[in-house]
């Protein structure tokens, strides 16, 4: 990929509730390590996104909790601000769909679509509670799915087969608020006519050759069946109101305006630095990216609704580049629950381990072609082997052998042997290796191959055994670990997208200047010189207890904790 400007984003999380770690690893955390490595690789990169506190979900936890939509969501954003700053997520912007500059777009947008001539009113049919005297739209009603019969599908989509819903075609449904059996009553809607652009959005998906198979094969099905017109507006009170005409007491549907926030959260940003038009050369200009990071179940708002909504403004938008949709983490084969204490929230972990120990777990096991299933086991086992036995030990018998033999000062080589030479040639190729891997948001490809290096690193040692040598042939020994300080010197660089605190730890180790954050991706293969002075060697990681019941009662423990 030619490097220039480079948008990215990652899905809006709803904070009705704190994410949970599928929920990160599907969204913010695969969009921050891809931003990571762009500006390792010199991009001009922008990373946005935000906290959707609009719709019915926000609507029916605050009912729930007997609290204002607006202090819910004040507060839950503050919670989710900081907890992602916890996490090492790396964002430019991380605003929320009350900022008045999202709702200022959101209506000007729609207000250009309306005069364009995709945007029309009809009377239509909705589920109506009342018990609760209000409309069921999204959230508020859940039901039977008409196509796949899962039992707990919403109002506006199915969780289970993915399908784009409307409430009046769920079978049985019922009031998430008082479970009662609704009945229909007839209202007044704003529709989006999504069905003209069937022809356009299917010849951007066919060409668009970053798409990936999943994301792809799933939006031209949905076009094949025929795309329907969708409600962009809603008989709900807590969102941005609906700029039409006669739309008094109607709010925008979330998903519209929560697609149309990168453009938002794009236009705030460069809004605070002083400069207004900034944000257009990341949206207009032909050779910039936007790579979107979201979970399966938000395939079809991204591949085709905002695509769609992007085209009716009649403005040549950027339409999304690549949109990296994974699968679902489950939990011992169940969605996650909090009200079931199913799954590991994101509060939770960070109270068990640090945070690079999680990001490394998730994105060596980020569900990439099929849903996977988290277990302590797995945890464990990433964490030792991978992390501490070998990134680890790699780095530390390298280090703390220069700092015993060679005064902590980087060895001079003689003259290198095939093997010496077939190990940096190695190297070079991995590097490349994981470059590709990043690019092509194949990140458990990418997290494997930084292992790799070490790998590499740890069985060169242990063929040559440098322990060994310096009894008899010091200058050979000395050669051994110059190589191998080659390859500890790439690791913070590769490594800094995913384990962003440790590579920071570790280049600091190195006694290398600035932050490894600050460097370029071409300093992973650059020398360090012989003379180089590094600082004491520490172990990086710790093994992690692998007993599934202890690690579930620490859990326990960090639950009763927080819930005093």
């Amino acid at each position: 990929m030619e490097l220039g400007k480079v948008l990215v984003t990652s899905a809006w999380p709803y904070i009705n509730v704190t994410p949970h770690i599928g929920n990160l690893v599907g969204s913010v955390l695969s969009a921050d390590v891809v931003a990571r490595y762009y500006r390792l690789k010199g991009g001009d990169v922008l990373m946005v996104s935000g906290s959707d506190e609009h719709g019915t979900p926000i609507e029916v936890e605050a009912i729930r909790l007997g609290v204002k939509p607006k202090d819910l969501t004040d507060k839950n954003h503050a919670r989710v601000v900081e907890l992602f700053k916890r996490w090492g997520i790396s964002f430019d912007n991380y605003t929320r769909t009350e900022s008045p500059v999202h709702k200022e777009f959101v209506q000007q947008h729609l207000m250009k679509i309306y005069r364009n001539g995709y945007i029309f009113t009809k009377e239509t049919e909705m589920l109506y509670c009342e018990k609760c005297r209000h409309f069921l739209p999204d959230r508020f009603v859940e039901g039977k799915c008409p196509y796949c019969g899962y039992a707990s599908a919403r109002g506006d989509q199915c969780d289970n087969c993915g399908r784009l819903l409307e409430p009046t075609t769920l079978i049985e449904p019922y009031c998430v608020i008082c479970k009662g059996k609704p009945v229909i009553k007839t209202t007044k809607h704003w529709y989006f006519d999504l069905g003209k652009f069937s022809e356009k959005l299917a010849k951007y998906i066919s060409e668009n050759r970053q798409l990936p198979t999943n994301a792809k094969n799933f939006s031209l099905n949905l076009i094949k069946e025929g795309l329907k017109p969708r409600a962009v507006t809603r008989d709900v009170s807590w969102g941005i109101p609906a700029p039409f005409p006669e739309a008094d007491g109607k709010t925008i549907y979330v998903w519209v305006e929560a697609v149309l926030g990168y453009v938002s959260a794009t236009i705030e940003y460069f809004r605070n630095r002083g400069d207004p038009e900034g944000w257009k050369a990341y949206w207009f200009d032909k050779d910039a990216k936007t790579l979107y990071f979201i979970g399966k179940d938000n395939i079809p708002f991204h591949t085709i609704i905002l695509p769609a909504l992007l085209m009716a403004s009649h403005e040549d938008y950027n339409l999304p580049w690549n949109v990296s949709a994974t699968e679902f983490l489950q939990f011992k084969g169940e969605k996650a629950s909090k009200s079931l204490r199913i799954g590991i929230w994101i509060d939770e972990a960070l109270e068990l381990f640090p945070a690079d120990y999680w990001r490394y777990f998730l994105i060596a096991t980020r569900p990439e072609t099929k849903d996977s299933n988290f277990s302590w086991e797995i945890f464990a086992e990433k964490i030792n082997a991978d992390l501490n036995d070998t990134f680890g030990n790699f780095i530390h018998r390298t280090l703390s052998f220069i700092n015993r033999q060679f005064n902590s000062q980087v060895p001079e080589p003689s003259l290198l042997d095939a093997d010496d030479k077939k190990v940096l040639e190695a190297l070079k190729e991995k590097v490349g290796e994981i470059a590709a891997d990043f690019e092509a948001c194949q990140l458990q490809s990418a997290a494997n191959g930084v292992i790799g290096v070490s790998r590499l690193g740890n069985q060169y040692l242990n063929d040559k055994e440098p322990w060994n040598l310096i009894k008899h042939d010091r200058a050979k020994a000395a050669t051994v670990i110059y190589v191998a300080a080659q390859l500890v010197k790439a690791l913070p660089i590769t490594s800094a997208p995913i384990i962003p605190f440790t590579a920071e730890e570790l280049w600091k180790t190195l006694n290398l200047p600035g932050s490894v954050h600050q460097q370029r991706w071409d300093e992973a293969l650059k020398p360090l010189l012989a003379g180089h002075r590094i600082a004491e060697a520490k172990p990086l990681f710790r093994k992690v207890e692998a007993d599934e019941k202890k690690l579930d009662e620490m859990l326990e423990k960090v639950r009763k904790a927080m819930a005093k």
